[in-house]
């Protein structure tokens, strides 16, 4: 069986060409894992005036209560100065705040650092966002994940990398793929696949590689076939769409004693399978997914620490539920169960080499590489007027 090397396999970057940094607050508190918690924190932000704003706005070089910008793309927000508005909070849109853990985040652009306006304009129900991930030394998590909502970087914990749309405009129109891939795929498979069929096998295969992401192709159906099977499995799962994920009976958790009101630690026993939160419980939790990690980080310690740590006084942050909300208890079983079904999905990929492998030297010469420029960077899609600072509307 021919093995790709590292100097074989084709990058991730030349893919799937079009990037864009994750969107970057610049401040904590727009975004939260309960949207009742955000509209608080908007009323606290708008009964303050003057200084007491300003300070709880809490300014960078970017955004102050006093900075003009435009229109979030496909949002309502308004676009007068913060200083002056009185009106009611944006309604909250689900956002990935880290990786397997959604949250809500106001759509307000004068809220937010760096917004990447050009992912908000292919934000849609069609996208899927292909998200790079900081690979630890020794650790087995992934290099990449993928979201149907619109990730975020991480205040706290592993960098993520780059945000790869898989449509470059709305109504998942043009694939965010290198030119010429799909039809070089379908002339050595022998059928043509759909731009989720690629992705589904980029999120199957994609390893880290000296430069970067890279990933195997292969021009064996059956292989091909196989390793599609399991990305678009993986899909699912990460995308929280449609039917909800269960493991199978009698593996399925469950809450076994009731989690207190202000729970602050949280321990897991090996032996019994049970999360133990502080006197509640809930089993049985498969080792599997305690042991999932991202970035060396384990996903399960951080998701409940972003949810308990302490905020210093006298900021928005500390504006949140006064007791552990049931929702975040029906949030924590599904997330015991996607990362039990996806460590699952990880053990199943095959090893880094793969028959008849299509190269980057291939691809060379097919003239699918280099990609060229224009699919580096956006589309254009603006089809419409989008407000601008002040509510005048932008010359586009």
């Amino acid at each position: 069986m021919p093995s790709v090397t590292h100097d074989d396999a084709p990058p991730l970057a030349d893919l799937m060409p079009w990037s864009v940094a994750p969107p970057r607050l610049g401040r904590g508190w727009p975004a939260a894992p309960d949207p009742a918690a955000l509209k608080a924190r908007w009323d606290a932000l708008l009964k303050a005036e003057g200084p007491d704003r300003e300070a709880l706005f809490e300014p960078t070089r970017s955004r102050t209560p006093h900075t003009a910008v435009g229109q979030l793309p496909g949002q309502r927000g308004r676009t007068g100065r913060l200083a002056r508005e009185s009106g009611p909070c944006p309604e909250p849109v689900r956002v990935l705040a880290a990786p397997f853990d959604e949250q809500w985040l106001i759509p307000d652009h004068r809220l937010i650092d760096a917004a990447r306006p050009e992912l908000w304009r292919v934000a849609d129900a069609e996208q899927v966002f292909a998200v790079e991930q900081t690979v630890a030394p020794d650790s087995p998590g992934p290099a990449l994940l993928v979201s149907s909502v619109l990730p975020l970087h991480p205040p706290h914990g592993p960098r993520t990398g780059r945000v790869r749309p898989l449509y470059r405009r709305p109504g998942g129109a043009e694939p965010n793929l290198a030119p010429g891939l799909t039809a070089h795929l379908a002339a050595r498979l022998g059928t043509a696949p759909e731009p989720l069929d690629v992705l589904a096998w980029i999120l199957t295969a994609a390893r880290p590689g000296p430069g970067g992401i890279e990933v195997p192709l292969t021009a064996d159906p059956d292989v091909w076939r196989a390793g599609v099977e399991l990305g678009h499995r993986a899909l699912w799962l990460l995308r929280r769409g449609g039917e909800r994920p269960k493991l199978p009976g009698g593996r399925r958790p469950y809450v076994r004693a009731p989690l207190p009101a202000r729970p602050t630690e949280l321990l897991y026993d090996r032996e019994e399978e049970a999360l133990l939160i502080g006197e509640g419980r809930i089993a049985p939790v498969p080792a599997a997914a305690w042991d999932f990690h991202v970035g060396g980080v384990r996903v399960l310690d951080a998701w409940f620490t972003r949810r308990t740590e302490p905020a210093a006084p006298g900021t928005l942050e500390a504006v949140r539920p006064t007791a552990w909300p049931q929702t975040w208890t029906s949030e924590l079983l599904e997330l015991i169960t996607v990362l039990a079904l996806f460590a699952d999905v990880r053990a199943q990929r095959s090893g880094p080499a793969v028959p008849a492998p299509v190269t980057a030297a291939e691809l060379r010469e097919a003239g699918v590489l280099p990609v060229p420029d224009p699919a580096r960077r956006p589309a254009s899609v603006l089809d419409h007027q989008e407000e601008g600072p002040e509510g005048q509307f932008a010359l586009l």
